[in-house]
């Protein structure tokens, strides 16, 4: 009895009354062509199988070693037998179907079969072709693969190309990271004095075309009184840097650029920023300093820093003008005694 189909896995069934099989070595002239005989030996060879049916009948005249092997059958339980004496009902729907199809197009016919052999379920591509010759005697030939390893390739492909992918998203990352380093200070992790160049340069001729106001700001460490007990030795003066460091990009916008221009001296460029709100935010910045605690080899101190803010174009209207308001207002935060924040004078227009 034939076991029930099943529309997933389709397994091979054995009839209970086979008909009388053609016997394998039969002569060529009466079950398949020498040729056909190679053929199957070479397809053998590369992991293929090869039948050969009776068009008419569907009964097979030929498999070769392949076939065999996946259908876990001799010769002589193959040959002389049909699909349904070989297969349950579905598998033989589906491969008679295509037969049928393949002798009536007369060219190529390549169809796709999931079918349950001997050694479990394999998707198998079977490439179908009607022998020309008389209407008795014609015979549909068909190539069996194996899908199995390449689909394997294709997905090991797939998995490799999304590797290649993610190393060089990475690569990528890296790069950015690596030309950012490049751009910041080790000690304070700003942006170093170049960076800060640059960035004034094109928010002057920004400002310029498009009428509108931005600030600068320096921020410089005040030196600590002679004898101060909560002053830091020389060699902390990088986690100060650090501090004031973190201290700054926390207090700045991602378009504004917080840059270290020397040991001491510290820069803020504040894009699209008026000379009031700079003021304000700097000077919040500063109270944020006077409080923070610095250790170092288990002592802590404080520092505090002095800040001049000026604005382009209202404190100044070129780069250079506007360089040294911004150093004058420093200093004359420092000349009142240090941790103040001061503003450059605003230039009145001559009438």
């Amino acid at each position: 009895m034939k076991p029930a189909a099943d529309s997933s896995v389709m397994s091979p069934s054995v009839p209970s009354s086979p008909p009388a099989p053609v016997a394998a070595g039969a002569p060529l002239a009466s079950s398949f062509d020498a040729a056909w005989a190679s053929a199957g030996v070479l397809l053998a060879a590369a992991g293929q199988g090869l039948a050969v049916k009776d068009a008419d009948s569907g009964r097979y005249l030929h498999a070769n070693a392949v076939l065999l092997g996946w259908l876990g059958r001799e010769a002589g339980d193959v040959v002389g037998r049909t699909d349904a004496d070989l297969f349950d009902a579905a598998t033989h729907g589906a491969l008679r179907a295509a037969d049928q199809t393949a002798l009536a197009q007369g060219a190529v016919l390549t169809a796709e079969h999931r079918i349950g052999l001997a050694g479990g379920p394999r998707e198998l591509s079977v490439a179908r072709l009607a022998e020309a010759g008389t209407v008795g005697a014609r015979r549909l030939v068909s190539v069996w693969a194996d899908l199995a390893a390449p689909r394997q390739q294709e997905a090991q492909g797939r998995a490799a190309l999304a590797q290649i992918e993610q190393l060089q998203s990475a690569m990528a990352s890296l790069r950015r990271e690596l030309a950012d380093q490049g751009l910041r200070d080790a000690a304070s992790g700003l942006y170093a004095k170049a960076h800060f160049e640059d960035q004034l340069r094109r928010e002057v001729d920004l400002s310029s075309r498009e009428h509108r106001e931005f600030s600068i700001v320096f921020v410089e460490l005040d030196e600590a009184p002679a004898g101060d007990a909560a002053a830091l030795p020389g060699a902390a003066l990088q986690v100060v840097q650090g501090a004031l460091g973190r201290l700054l990009k926390s207090g700045t916008r991602a378009m504004d650029a917080a840059c270290r221009l020397d040991e001491r001296l510290f820069a803020v460029l504040l894009s699209g920023v008026g000379l009031a709100t700079a003021h304000s935010r700097m000077e919040g910045l500063r109270r944020r300093c006077a409080t923070e605690i610095v250790v170092h080899e288990g002592k802590e101190a404080r520092f505090t820093v002095s800040m001049g803010v000026a604005s382009f174009p209202h404190t100044a209207h070129t780069q250079a003008e506007l360089l040294q308001a911004c150093t004058a207002a420093l200093s004359e935060a420092q000349r009142r005694g240090g941790n103040h924040v001061a503003l450059a004078a605003i230039r009145l227009e001559s009438s």
